[in-house]
């Protein structure tokens, strides 16, 4: 029992440490609706600078996870977490886009730690028959930190400008620095070994493909979700006509909706004993609806907002089973590296969405750009593995 109230706990600090670093990450995207119809940004420039944080992940995501390989999770967690809150501080008092950006740039390499090492924490802690739903839960930081920003950055810049949006990440991850370095602890470690050939061997990367097989679909199922998230806010307010503030509590409404879909599906593949089955079914799912987004958003029917929603939803749910199956697939010596590895191609891939997809709907408008993502979960489904037989490392 101490051990599964200790394992809630870590848990708990781990979701709430991510939400704060997605805050962060995904403030700038909130900004995009500001910059672009008062500013004067191109659409493809203000999303260059919402990519900046993920640019800056991507950069450092496999280092951190060695780092917590080597010296264990809680202060990789929170250090990082303490990093992003003094980024977040200069880019408060930055003078400029270009600055801003650096600083949103060096925010995202911050912020990292909590994506490569909160993961890797909670598989630890988790026995394999529970860990769907625990990082199913753990994978909830993401909607919900999206969900966070929709329905403040957006009213808070407009009222008082870009620095005083960015006051509500500064103080999520100063708070949540603190808590993490108390409450945070890192799970028992097998012994490591010092035979090089064995750890050679345990290299599984080496033993199999289905690592590189699950990177590869996780990376193409980016494109839709970073799509509609950076995108969703401003296509709402200038294509659907809704309001600021009806805009931003859509979004969050989908990302709060694509939270929970992301608990039901980890609960999901702890029941068909598979993590690969149901992130088939998930990628076809998102497919199907983009398409449907697609052909309502050219027909001009208001439910196009519904099935906005409803692909947000789609589009998010895979994270948590891919997650999971690296995890599983890594074994404890290298899950922190495989996780960054993870991420490194998701936010790789992301961090061309802004200024790609961008100059996409400037060039052929946001039915073709929408028709255009859903081609990614096509090619994504006959690349997953047909099976989980070689998750026995954890």
């Amino acid at each position: 029992m101490p051990n599964a109230r200790r394992a809630w706990m870590v848990l708990s600090l781990g979701v709430a440490a991510q939400t704060a670093g997605t805050v962060f990450v995904s403030a700038p995207a909130f900004l995009i609706p500001l910059l672009h119809t008062e500013r004067g940004l191109s659409l493809a420039e203000a999303g260059l600078l919402a990519s900046t944080p993920t640019i800056g992940m991507v950069l450092t995501l496999i280092a951190w996870g060695a780092l917590a390989d080597r010296i264990g999770e809680r202060w990789v967690i929170a250090g990082g977490l303490l990093l992003t809150a003094l980024a977040t501080l200069g880019a408060i008092a930055a003078q400029g886009y270009i600055a801003l950006g650096i600083f949103f740039l060096l925010g995202g390499m911050a912020s990292a730690s909590t994506n490569a090492a909160s993961g890797r924490v909670v598989v630890g802690w988790f026995p394999k028959d529970r860990r769907g739903l625990a990082m199913g839960i753990r994978q909830t930081c993401q909607p919900l930190g999206v969900t966070i920003a929709a329905v403040t950055i957006p009213l808070i810049a407009s009222a008082s400008g870009v620095g005083a949006a960015l006051l509500l990440p500064l103080i999520m991850t100063a708070v949540l620095a603190v808590a993490c370095a108390i409450g945070i602890a890192n799970p028992p470690r097998a012994p490591k070994t010092t035979d090089a050939a064995s750890a050679a061997a345990q290299n599984p990367y080496r033993t199999s493909g289905f690592l590189w097989r699950i990177h590869g679909v996780s990376a193409l199922l980016v494109v839709p979700q970073f799509t509609l998230s950076i995108f969703g806010l401003v296509w709402l307010v200038t294509e659907v006509h809704l309001s600021a503030l009806a805009a931003g509590l859509l979004v969050g409404v989908s990302q709060f909706i694509g939270a929970l879909a992301r608990i039901l599906v980890g609960v999901l593949s702890d029941r068909v004993g598979s993590r690969v089955r149901p992130l088939r079914w998930v990628a076809v799912g998102a497919g199907l609806c983009l398409l449907v987004l697609a052909a309502f958003d050219a027909a001009g029917w208001d439910a196009a907002a519904v099935v906005f929603v409803i692909a947000t939803t789609a589009t998010v749910v895979d994270n948590g089973l891919a997650f999971t199956s690296v995890a599983e697939m890594a074994g404890p010596s290298w899950a922190g590296r495989a996780l960054g590895a993870q991420n490194t191609g998701q936010f790789l891939v992301a961090s061309a969405v802004g200024p790609v997809m961008g100059a996409l709907i400037g060039l052929v408008g946001y039915p073709v750009a929408f028709a255009v993502t859903a081609l990614f979960p096509v090619i994504a489904v006959p690349l997953i593995p047909r099976g989980d037989a070689e998750h026995d490392r954890l």
